[in-house]
């Protein structure tokens, strides 16, 4: 895996990231940090990064226990130290899972599996940060087709 960072110029703080993958995003800073608010944060990318990498794993787990899940949403709030380096310290994932039928139990179990054995980005954050995580489930099993 590669990525490259390069800063936009001498007007901000904004910086362009290519990824191995052929793919672009931005960063910049807080306007009292010299940036000009035109992207998100560096540590917004990484709560992002936790996000998508727990919710991945969530879906293809219960992908492949043949579970008809339709829907995914996890919704981050991290706290950080006061002092520097400013790490997170708590991160909450709240999952909102929706499908038919689903089992409580099998959408509980996937979320456990990506953060004890799956998902990279929680491992990585759960060195400084405690995780903790909640799940409310839609049943979708009584709307239209």
């Amino acid at each position: 895996m590669e990525c490259k960072v390069e800063w936009a110029g001498p007007s901000g703080m904004l910086f362009v990231a290519s990824t191995g993958s052929g793919h672009v995003t931005a960063m910049d800073g807080a306007p009292e940090g010299g940036g000009n608010n035109l992207a998100p944060r560096p540590m917004e990318m990484l709560l992002a990064g936790a996000g998508g990498c727990a919710a991945y794993d969530v879906v293809l787990i219960l992908k492949r226990g043949r579970h008809k899940v339709e829907g995914c949403r996890v919704e981050l709030q991290a706290e950080r130290a006061d002092t520097d380096p400013k790490v997170f310290t708590r991160i909450r994932f709240a999952f909102t899972v929706s499908g038919r039928k689903l089992p409580l139990a099998a959408v509980e179990r996937a979320v456990q599996l990506s953060h004890e054995k799956y998902c990279s980005a929680s491992a990585m954050l759960g060195k400084t940060a405690t995780l903790d995580w909640s799940v409310t489930l839609i049943d979708t099993s009584d709307t239209a087709d």
